[in-house]
């Protein structure tokens, strides 16, 4: 067991020159941070975990920097002790930091995956080997720009989209109008993530409209935190409703949204929520409820294949969510996550998380470096 023991742990915040997005008219063009933990044993043996940040005025250093105090009880733990580490890092006194655990947990997760010799998936359980995908659009120009995304992206074998749009209610009813008229009864499934931005009348104008068109889900038409407003819109629309999923991370907040009837369905992120310790109980809390969990991806390639092997773990899962267009999500990945021709994303084959990392490149793009050893922090 000595080698198994972690002897040193590497932080990089990877800052890319890659095409930047938003998903509202009121957000500038996003920064990507790849916040990125590599843990290493004794033995040699690796594990790698992400978390990725957002900012409009360029790269974020908070959540590296807030992975510095988290090192230290690291170095001599053994990563199969993954319950025991999650916990011994909560911070009971302030606000915890559930991207800097995200990233540390994904990779003590992988760690024990490829000591197991097993794909993540198969570790945690491996329910199936594959899950439907959906496309996941930033904000384009105008309804015409849509349309002729969604025709490329049917092409490329996409069976549903999400779009991301202004969030302003009558120009987001204007897309749909004319995405759903272009492609209505072609087998294609639709649904709109309003990135928390409406207001309560506004959230049911839409979901009406959305509603009428067929649309598979209304994601995020409000407040995370607006319980009693997500309650309201539910009783009185019959489409699905979703929650943005950032913000009601604690099992037991998110146990009082599902009794109050809140949601359609629980959503949440490994690289949000704390990690893959944390998404797994989510995912079993919403099971017992009889719902989904649809996990939100949207991030770097770590990122995505985190929830991806979670979603495959269990059952309750629909959707894959596969941000598009692919290369601004790829950087610094010699493995990619790509949906097929069939509209699947497959699982990866390798052990823990199956996608291999450019070192060089993520060297190359990294604004911010250290490492934690028994001598101490370097960098």
């Amino acid at each position: 067991m000595k080698d198994l023991e972690i002897e040193r742990v590497q932080v990089y915040a990877v800052g890319p020159e890659t095409e930047r997005y938003a998903w509202a008219s009121d957000m500038g063009e996003q920064f990507m941070t790849n916040n990125i933990v590599r843990i290493t044993t004794r033995g040699g043996l690796e594990g790698v975990g992400a978390s990725n940040s957002f900012t409009e005025h360029g790269y974020d250093r908070s959540v590296a920097e807030t992975l510095r105090p988290l090192l230290p009880p690291l170095i001599g733990a053994c990563p199969l002790e993954r319950e025991a580490i999650w916990y011994r890092l909560q911070s009971h006194n302030l606000p915890g930091a559930p991207q800097a655990l995200s990233a540390i947990d994904v990779a003590l997760w992988d760690l024990t995956a490829k000591h197991a010799g097993l794909p993540l998936y198969q570790f945690l359980g491996g329910a199936r080997s594959r899950i439907r995908s959906y496309a996941s659009t930033p904000l384009l120009r105008d309804p015409q720009t849509y349309i002729d995304f969604v025709t490329q992206l049917q092409q490329e074998g996409f069976r549903a989209v999400k779009f991301h749009a202004w969030c302003d209610v009558d120009r987001d009813i204007e897309m749909a109008r004319a995405v759903h008229a272009r492609f209505g009864g072609s087998g294609l499934q639709f649904m709109l993530d309003v990135e928390q931005r409406y207001d309560r009348s506004g959230a049911y104008r839409a979901a009406r409209e959305l509603e009428a068109m067929g649309f598979t889900w209304f994601e995020a038409p409000l407040l995370d935190q607006d319980i009693e407003g997500y309650r309201d819109l539910r009783r009185r629309v019959n489409i699905p409703i979703l929650p943005a999923g950032n913000w009601i991370l604690d099992l037991t907040l998110l146990y009082q949204g599902i009794r109050a009837e809140a949601w359609s369905a629980v959503r949440v992120d490994t690289a949000v929520v704390g990690g893959i310790t944390p998404a797994r109980k989510v995912m079993a809390l919403a099971e017992a409820a009889g719902m989904t969990a649809e996990l939100q991806c949207w991030g770097y390639t770590l990122n995505q294949a985190a929830n991806l092997h979670v979603m495959l773990a269990y059952s309750n899962c629909t959707f894959f969510e596969q941000p598009v267009p692919y290369p601004a999500f790829e950087f610094g990945m010699i493995d990619t996550i790509r949906t097929d021709a069939e509209g699947y994303v497959n699982a990866p084959a390798g052990p823990g998380l199956g996608v291999r990392v450019d070192w060089d490149a993520m060297h190359s793009a990294a604004f911010l470096t250290y490492e934690e050893t028994k001598s101490g922090k370097k960098g």
